[in-house]
């Protein structure tokens, strides 16, 4: 295959709520980027053709029809001209059930947008009445479609393409998107209806060296250690205009895509009552006070043994990895339902990747409402009340209780359903985003070392240290390295004290510390 698909990092603009969100700059430029939509009944490849275009295992693929629901978007190029890509869920066109409903809902935004249509069908399966019903509707949408006949593996098997000729699509390819043979001759095609390419004339400048120019903050100072290895310190500038990548995390049916919904000002994410709705992450760019943000709904984390179909498997996989991916993660906990060992298991994944974190106790309306209140007055119901106090303040007491070392975590009260607080979370993020990339000078840090009464720490004495200097050796999480006049692992309460001074002295509000120890040389 001539050309590499590549993923880029931009996604599609959502559209503006009003109250947070102004046209991105960042994605004005494409604006001209033109967009390719992946449609086709369920099962046929779509998300093996999208995979392969966008150059990355983006979507969830596996033989159970039906996984892809939402929008996923990816950027590709080939022949050096970018474009878009859109994988949408399978389209059963007269299917009135909620979610194939949905899912189709999603698909006629794709097409609204796209420039082309690629309509993918099995090359090893007959014909069927939706197919005929879902051609008919894609060609009254008046965009040029192209036919993927997917699943032919070598050139013998291209006669088998000849009985979809009666669909009516003039431009006809076989290709097997597993193996890359034919999508060649179909993104020619595309390129073909294409406009040719203007350069823009307002092309931005690169950045000068003095915008890029590293800070000195770990200089030797006040006899302090030599300048660490670690991440650069960024300039102003470049750390104004970093995208943040915002996971917002649970259990499922706690609110998450409704949440995304409500953030981005879109139907972006299908929300239905129906644990395990999202499936593939979906993501979502959103600007707010000249700030890009990165929105990434991930799918519900269920228990190993609540994972029964293979695309609820790697739905739990992928979500740990774009969790990994992210800078800050919200933790989404259902109010009505109290912190579960589930949700603390969670939260310990994102602890344990260095993610920085926001509690959002969601539904919170319902409990102060008695909605959701158990109405028997049975003692396992009075329980089950006591465990959900409509006090906020106790509530949190009970929460920090219970995810002991979430404690730097900053905790919000939400309604993702009406809106209520989420205005919230905006200011929060950029608070946290900005502690977590905070750095503090050596001198600095030595200074406030000196003042610190390691007595108070409960220490064995066997395991206590002689502390000679510390350092921030990176950021994103913040990383202090401790100089110490032997080898020996901090112990724990040691560090945990430690931890808390630098807290209390720099803040670092909403993200995890590390600390690594060194015996001086």
């Amino acid at each position: 295959m001539e050309g590499t698909a590549s993923l880029r990092k931009t996604l599609p603009r959502a559209h503006d709520p009003g109250w947070h969100r102004t046209e991105p700059d960042l994605t004005k430029q494409t604006q001209s980027i033109p967009l390719l939509a992946i449609v086709g009944r369920p099962n046929v490849g779509k998300s093996t053709l999208f995979n392969r275009l966008v150059g990355s295992r983006r979507a969830i693929v596996g033989d159970e029809p039906g996984i892809t629901r939402d929008r996923l978007y990816g950027d590709a190029e080939w022949r050096g001209r970018p474009f878009r890509v859109v994988d949408t869920g399978g389209i059963i066109p007269e299917d009135k059930d909620f979610i194939p409903a949905e899912i189709f809902r999603q698909a006629r935004v794709a097409l609204d947008e796209a420039a082309a249509i690629v309509m993918v069908v099995d090359g090893r399966t007959e014909l069927a009445a939706p197919d005929l019903e879902l051609v008919r509707r894609l060609i009254k949408t008046g965009k040029p479609l192209f036919l993927a006949v997917n699943k032919i593996d070598s050139d013998r098997q291209d006669a088998l393409t000849g009985d979809f000729h009666r669909l009516g699509v003039r431009k006809i390819f076989p290709l097997s998107a597993e193996h890359g043979h034919g999508i060649d001759d179909v993104l020619d095609a595309f390129l073909e209806i294409l406009p040719h390419q203007v350069e823009p004339a307002d092309r931005q400048e690169p950045l000068t060296t003095k915008d890029t120019r590293v800070a000195k903050d770990l200089e030797v100072r006040d006899g302090g250690p030599p300048e660490m290895e670690g991440e650069p310190v960024e300039s102003r500038a470049a750390a104004e205009t970093r995208e943040v990548k915002i996971a917002i995390i649970g259990h499922p049916n706690v609110g998450k895509s409704t949440l995304l919904n409500q953030l981005t000002g879109t139907s972006r994410a299908i929300v239905s009552p129906i644990p395990g709705t999202t499936r593939d992450a979906v993501d979502e760019i959103v600007e707010h006070n000249g700030r890009i943000f990165r929105f990434i709904d991930t799918a519900g984390i269920r228990r190993k043994g609540k994972t029964r179909l293979m695309a609820e498997k790697l739905s739990v996989i992928m979500s740990r990895k774009h969790l990994e991916d992210a800078d800050i993660a919200l933790l989404v906990i259902d109010a009505t339902e109290g912190v579960s060992s589930l949700d603390a298991t969670i939260a310990g994944y994102a602890h344990e990747s260095g993610r920085s974190m926001i509690i959002l106790v969601n539904k919170w309306d319902l409990v102060t409402t008695g909605k959701n209140r158990a109405i028997s007055q049975a003692r396992a119901a009075r329980i089950q009340d006591s465990k959900r106090p409509q006090d906020q303040k106790l509530y949190v007491e009970r929460l920090r209780d219970s995810l002991k070392f979430l404690s730097y975590a900053p905790v919000l009260f939400i309604s993702a359903a009406t809106g209520k607080n989420v205005d919230q979370i905006f200011p929060r993020i950029e608070e946290v985003a900005a502690e977590r990339r905070k750095r503090i000078g050596t001198g600095e840090m030595n200074r406030f070392l000196k003042n610190v009464d390691f007595e108070r720490a409960s220490v064995p004495m066997r395991q206590r240290v002689r502390i000679l200097y510390l350092t921030q050796s990176n950021v994103a999480p913040p990383t202090f390295v401790l100089f110490t006049d032997r080898a020996v692992k901090l112990h724990f309460s040691y560090q945990r004290f430690l931890e808390n001074q630098i807290r209390h002295a720099f803040g670092f509000v909403g993200t995890p510390i590390w600390i690594k120890n060194r015996a001086r040389d």
